[in-house]
């Protein structure tokens, strides 16, 4: 029996030059093989000195080498381990993380019914949610995009490279919020946990909604006030006359010795928008800073994201209650469960967190566990727990 030529048609004509070409980089098994894949009726004859018979035998049979050939290729990668490996592909790398691109940033808001003294409150908002790194983040980025601060997002993923976290590893994102008591009112900034917390009226008379915005606040010598003040004028573009003793900083840091900086400059540091304060010279406000959100980095105003204070502005009418707060744990209720969330004593103002909690529970009217809350407050990560649990579960209406 002679050797076989092989022959292909596909579509119209016979082998080609350039896949007479292509072909040099086949064996003849594997050549045939591809081309019985592509075409279950390619031709395989003899030069014209094949029998029928020979004809009808080695199209099948080189068909059938061919094939084992490839099983037996395949079992043993099977063998080493390298087929049935589950590939992951990378995440996509991250965008272009720029001002028009934070601008553009989806703000979240919740609709709760208006808490009332002696009513159970749903005081707990959001969820706590996880992201996958991407080629280029870094938490900083992370946290602006998520409307969290810094050190909140840091806090919450402790031993993460903030600069260069892994690439594919999950960051916890601290998304659900504890609602401060107890105070449903305007503006409410609790100072240690560098939050500010807006309620306006609802979809109804007894619905509020509430957003909350990472803050940038004032440095242990130049701390941010407590008490209730209003909002008595807004400003866009606000100038700022540098404080003697803020100036002397400048000239003694970066010689700066400027008195006065205009409305827009990309050194002014109010940002493009300004919420003046009735009784006291603090003010919130932007920043030409935004990486400093999270932080205590002001002389003791209220820092805001530009795309937070630009969401904010027109919704704030003259006249807005605004309240400075100080509660390092917040207890709260929702669906039956109790919460507490914990923060740092920014300020040392005292108080064991145990005893800040036990104090915050009183003041809701709630319960809770004493194991579940001590290992609560033993978490530095700012994250709200449940402590308690008094849900009623469908089965035990059967008892």
């Amino acid at each position: 029996m002679t050797n076989p030529t092989l022959t292909r048609t596909r579509g119209k004509g016979a082998l080609t030059p350039a896949d007479e070409n292509v072909s040099r980089h086949f064996s003849e098994n594997e050549w045939d093989f591809a081309a019985s894949r592509e075409n279950r009726f390619a031709r395989v004859t003899c030069g014209g000195t094949c029998s029928p018979l020979e004809n009808l035998y080695h199209a099948p049979v080189r068909f059938i080498f061919a094939r084992a050939a490839v099983m037996a290729a395949a079992l043993a990668l099977v063998a080493c381990g390298t087929i049935g490996t589950i590939v992951r592909r990378p995440p996509p790398p991250a965008p272009r993380y720029d001002e028009p691109f934070f601008a553009r940033k989806p703000l979240a808001s919740y609709e709760i019914a208006t808490p009332r003294s002696g009513v159970a409150s749903q005081t707990v908002v959001g969820e706590i949610r996880r992201v996958k790194v991407r080629d280029g983040d870094t938490l900083l980025d992370l946290a602006r995009l998520y409307d969290l601060g810094f050190e909140e997002l840091q806090d919450a993923n402790p031993g993460v490279d903030p600069w260069i976290p892994p690439v594919g590893s999950t960051v916890v994102l601290p998304t659900a919020f504890v609602l401060p008591c107890c105070s449903y009112d305007g503006i409410v900034i609790n100072v240690p946990e560098m939050r500010l917390y807006y309620y306006r009226p609802g979809s109804s008379p007894d619905k509020t909604i509430v957003q909350t915005f990472p803050l940038g606040l004032g440095r242990a010598d130049y701390r941010t006030p407590m008490g209730v003040f209003h909002v008595k004028g807004k400003t866009v573009n606000p100038a700022w006359g540098v404080p003697a003793r803020i100036r002397a900083e400048h000239i003694r840091e970066r010689g700066d010795p400027r008195t006065f900086i205009k409305g827009g400059d990309p050194d002014n540091p109010l940002g493009k928008y300004r919420l003046e304060l009735d009784r006291t010279l603090y003010r919130i406000h932007g920043t030409n800073m935004p990486w400093g959100i999270g932080r205590l980095v002001s002389h003791g105003c209220v820092q805001l994201y530009p795309e937070d204070i630009a969401h904010l502005f027109p919704l704030v009418k003259i006249g807005t209650r605004v309240e400075f707060i100080y509660q390092p744990v917040k207890a709260g209720a929702r669906d039956g469960e109790t919460w507490v969330e914990a923060h740092h004593d920014l300020y040392k103002r005292g108080g064991t967190r145990q005893q800040l909690a036990e104090a915050a529970l009183r003041q809701r009217g709630l319960e809770a566990d004493a194991a579940r809350l001590r290992v609560a407050l033993q978490d530095d990560r700012g994250l709200p727990t449940v402590v308690d649990d008094r849900r009623v579960r469908p089965w035990a209406k059967l008892w």
